[in-house]
């Protein structure tokens, strides 16, 4: 038997066990902390001052939960480990992995002795809580890749295709492919996106799987092909995280509450969140010339829109990591029109997204550059896909680059 119950104070989320922690029990409290930290909690408290015994099997849930936790800037503290339990924790040679208190006050000290010491600034815009740094950055570059004219009649050929060298894109989306030679890449074109020069795309292919190529910056010759896209380039102005103040984050609320916060009129978003029901849309078929609709109407036509889109029809990828790059305007009159076209129709902003796995996500600011990287390099993904405006998050980080 084993009886479990959470508390909260002001510093921390206690877990309190209490009975046998082994293979029969370990289940049960594994899923109870693993709805925690999807949950957003951080520092955990693991009261085991009531637990009579606790095997290998049940050590290894606390073991498990820490890795994933400092991870994501996080930590599992022991409290009131009755001395055969701390002897197990000891003897399996993971005591050195936790840090363990004995009263309130010990818990406190740990927690503030690891707090960060960095000013940062609050502000709450349109129900959501915004923490944020703001750094002294010159303006960043926006580049607009090709256009999408032949999109709709899929009219693309060779002719359109723009080779972008990987080290001119930091950050970046559009409708682009890898290869060599045209006549085998150009079945092969899908959603991109940049992330840190590093390249992801979603083949328009029957079975479509992510397919993606690392960039460290020592690959002078390497490529990327776009029929059409942006990128853009610079320092973050801002590094922020966001929290709805009474619930979910709508990405189009998200994106005009940015403009409370930076006076720029075009901004480059680079965002980590955690999906609360996410929307994407991609290309089914490659928009070339030999794929051109048969009777004549574009691609978006009622009668073809189908079997050329894959569009949602409810939200999907709850609780996944979603790692997305944009572009919004916060005055369309006043940018260039080839700026104007990437963000056409009744939004005022043009995403593209990854869909990562299931994990926690780290929040502190301070290592938004660094938890970027661990998605990129270590997190395995699924898809590729144009946002829509009524995705929803429960929080998230942004490095946020005015651009001129």
């Amino acid at each position: 038997m084993i009886e479990l119950t959470v508390t909260e104070d002001t510093i921390a989320t206690w877990i309190h066990v209490k009975g046998r922690v082994d293979s029969m029990t370990a289940p049960e409290i594994q899923q109870k902390i693993d709805a925690l930290i999807l949950g957003g909690k951080r520092i955990l408290v693991a009261d085991l001052s009531g637990v009579s015994y606790i095997s290998s099997a049940g050590l290894r849930i606390f073991v498990l939960s820490q890795k994933q936790l400092k991870n994501v800037d996080g930590e599992v503290i022991l409290y009131g480990t009755p001395d055969p339990v701390r002897d197990v924790f000891m003897m399996s040679g993971f005591g050195t992995l936790f840090r363990i208190a004995s009263t309130g006050q010990e818990i406190e000290g740990l927690i503030q002795k690891g707090a960060t010491t960095s000013s940062f600034s609050d502000r709450i815009i349109d129900d959501i809580s915004f923490q944020f740094i703001e750094k002294s950055a010159s303006p960043g570059n926006l580049r607009v890749i090709g256009c999408q004219d032949k999109l709709p009649l899929s009219q693309y050929t060779v002719e359109d295709v723009n080779k972008m060298k990987a080290d001119s894109l930091e950050f970046g989306t559009g409708l682009a492919a890898l290869g060599e030679n045209y006549e085998e890449y150009k079945h092969y074109f899908g959603e991109s996106l940049i992330l840190n020069r590093s390249f992801f795309y979603y083949p328009a292919v029957k079975h479509p799987a992510v397919d993606f190529m690392f960039c460290t910056g020592e690959q002078p010759n390497l490529e990327y092909n776009f029929f059409h896209g942006f990128g853009f380039s610079g320092a973050y102005k801002y590094i922020l995280s966001f929290e709805g103040m009474d619930g979910l984050v709508q990405l189009q609320n998200l994106v005009n509450a940015l403009f409370g916060i930076s006076s720029a009129n075009i901004i480059g978003i680079v965002m980590l969140a955690e999906s609360k029901g996410f929307w994407g849309m991609n290309l089914k078929k490659v928009p070339i010339s030999e794929n051109r609709p048969e009777n004549g109407k574009d691609i978006f036509d009622a009668e073809n829109f189908a079997s050329w889109m894959n569009f949602p029809v409810e939200p999907a990828h709850s609780n996944h990591i979603i790692a997305a790059v944009g572009v919004a305007v916060k005055h369309g009159d006043n940018v260039p029109q080839e700026v104007q076209s990437l963000v056409a129709g009744d939004n005022n902003f043009h995403f593209h997204a990854g869909v990562f796995e299931k994990q926690p996500l780290n929040r502190n600011i301070e290592s938004f550059d660094k938890e970027l990287t661990r998605v990129i390099t270590e997190c395995e993904v699924s898809r590729i896909q144009h946002v829509l405006g009524k995705t929803k998050f429960s929080n998230g980080m942004i490095g946020l680059i005015e651009l001129g």
